[in-house]
């Protein structure tokens, strides 16, 4: 049976994340949302999503199709209820088609609304968490690490911590073999679990306050101050102040600044003393521009900061203001506050704007990767492309 992740058009609301790439490979918690069922569902995933996005997230069919929907968490319950599933059968949450087993292998992005209808429906009981805003990012990351770490963890035995750095809560930690924890570290992790990945590693003086969940090789630099609940995602490199921040792999903010309830994509570079405002001076409720809609909509919640799309980059002391978006691969510097919607391939700062040429960007974004051994592929490029495009009207008024 094939096992695909589809995307709904909640994926709107994730703009410019979802530029590239689908819902299921976002990251909250320790895991993204593909990562996370296939290790409850016990096998490997293709995804239904964009036409523009399915040459690099392939889509594989066969006679029988289990169809989940990526903006849901993976829980053992509901994983359970998805096996038990009957054939031509959709499972519902308050009108929300969680999964679909079907033998339609003809199903596209723009049919999904249509293609389950016909299936014999069957209401889900428990309780299930997803994606519906793109502030849920953050906002669930606390209990999205809580769930993973119980996950990821349960029966195994945490590598040794070294005897010179300060725990609290020991039992709340614990470390993948080949991490490299350095001395005078202080880690407190009464306020949440804190979870330490394979080859990752903690620079001399870092402290930390979790929940956090340091990934697969990524890297917190000399004094680093952490507040929970705090993703460094694969590969990242981070510095500074951060609190309640989401960073989804190979990113870096190597230096000091703080960032705050914010979401930051991959290949992103915030440079030295980048600092975001995550709260208004008055106190009211934040504001951020949805893409989709064409128009600010209310978080509902007092602190916000910044989300910012892959490949974008952001010179020294640039200061965002609560509430920023910035696109995909737009390029940032210069005094004062950059406008709170920076569309993708923008180049400049709070002066004057333009259009950031599509192969300088793509020879940056090379660049950036070419030092880990990565480069983008044909169907990649084609896909920015694409982005470039689709924004174009974003970007009118640039001189």
């Amino acid at each position: 049976m094939a096992f695909i992740i589809f995307d709904d058009t909640t994926r709107y609301a994730f703009l410019p994340f979802t530029h590239s790439r689908p819902m299921a490979d976002i990251r909250c918690g320790i895991l993204t949302m593909r990562e996370r069922w296939e290790h409850y569902l016990a096998q490997p995933s293709s995804t239904l999503t964009e036409a523009y996005l399915q040459q690099v997230f392939p889509l594989h069919t066969t006679n029988e199709n289990l169809y989940v929907n990526g903006k849901v968490f993976a829980t053992p319950a509901l994983a359970t209820a998805i096996q038990a599933m009957g054939n031509e059968t959709r499972l519902m949450y308050k009108g929300c088609v969680l999964a679909a087993k079907t033998t339609n292998n003809n199903i596209s992005f723009e049919t999904i609304g249509t293609a389950f209808n016909t299936l014999t429906e069957q209401e889900f009981e428990g309780e299930v968490y997803m994606l519906n805003n793109i502030w849920d990012i953050f906002s669930q990351n606390e209990r999205a690490i809580k769930e993973d770490y119980q996950l990821l963890t349960k029966g195994r035995q945490s590598a040794p911590i070294p005897a010179d750095v300060t725990v609290r809560g020991k039992e709340n930690v614990f470390v993948e073999d080949g991490a490299i924890i350095e001395a005078g570290v202080i880690i407190n992790a009464t306020t949440g679990y804190v979870y330490i990945g394979k080859d990752a590693t903690i620079l001399e003086g870092c402290m930390i306050r979790g929940a956090l969940a340091l990934c697969e090789h990524a890297v917190l630099k000399m004094g680093t101050k952490v507040y929970g609940a705090t993703t460094i995602g694969v590969g990242c490199k981070v510095g500074g102040e951060i609190s309640n921040v989401v960073f989804f792999a190979n990113s870096n903010k190597g230096h000091d600044g703080y960032l705050g309830n914010s979401v930051i994509g991959e290949w992103c570079n915030l440079g030295a003393d980048t600092n975001c405002s995550n709260l208004k001076n008055n106190y009211d409720e934040i504001k951020i521009w949805s893409e989709h809609k064409g128009a600010l909509v209310k978080t509902g919640l007092q602190f916000c900061g910044l989300m910012m799309g892959d490949h974008s980059k952001c010179g020294i002391n640039t200061m965002f203001n609560t509430g920023t978006v910035v696109g995909v691969s737009a390029n940032i510097f210069g005094g004062g506050f950059p406008d709170k919607f920076i569309p993708s391939f923008g180049w400049g700062g709070s002066d004057s704007m333009t259009v950031y040429d599509f192969h300088r960007a793509m020879d940056t974004a090379n660049r950036m990767m070419n030092r880990r051994g990565i480069q983008l592929s044909d169907a990649e490029i084609k896909m920015y492309q694409y982005i470039f495009q689709k924004t174009a009207s974003q970007r009118e008024d640039f001189k």
